[in-house]
C-alpha cells in the first residue's frame, strides 16, 4: 500500500508523479506568451504607481488563470515585456484587454515556443 504525504493511505491504483513527468506535463499544457507593453500618456504620467499597478496585474492575472513568470523594463520598442504562461491564449486575451481597459499599457502578445519545440518541429518537417 502507497502513502500520501500525508500519511493517508493511497489506493494501490494510485501513482504519484516523479518530479520529472510533472515538469514535463507542465510544458505541455502551459503555453508561454510573450506580452510587449507600451505605456499610454496615463501611464507614464503616473509612472509612480507602476509597482503598485503590477501586482494588482499580478493578482488580476492569477484570477484568468495566466501565471506572469517575469516581467521586464526593456528599452527599444517597447517599455516592458512580460513572459506568462496560461493553459489557454483566451486567457491571455482576457488578461490584456482586461489591463488595457485600465487605460496605463498598450499591449501586443505573441506565442512563444521552447528551443526544444522548435527543434521538434524541424524534425517532424516533409
Amino acid at each position: 500500500m502507497e502513502f500520501s504525504e500525508a500519511g493517508a493511505a493511497a489506493p494501490a491504483s494510485c501513482v504519484w508523479p516523479t518530479v520529472a513527468s510533472v515538469e514535463q506535463w507542465e510544458e505541455t499544457i502551459m503555453p508561454t506568451f510573450i506580452i510587449t507593453m507600451n505605456w499610454t500618456e496615463q501611464g507614464i504620467r503616473n509612472i509612480k504607481d507602476a509597482p503598485k499597478r503590477a501586482a494588482a496585474a499580478r493578482e488580476m492575472a492569477k484570477k484568468l488563470g495566466v501565471e506572469i513568470k517575469q516581467t521586464y523594463l526593456t528599452n527599444g520598442p517597447s517599455d516592458l515585456l512580460s513572459i506568462v504562461e496560461s493553459p489557454s491564449g483566451d486567457n491571455v486575451a482576457k488578461f490584456c484587454m482586461a489591463i488595457g481597459q485600465l487605460g496605463n499599457v498598450r499591449t501586443s502578445t505573441v506565442r512563444a515556443w521552447s528551443e526544444a519545440d522548435y527543434a521538434k518541429f524541424i524534425s517532424e518537417l516533409p
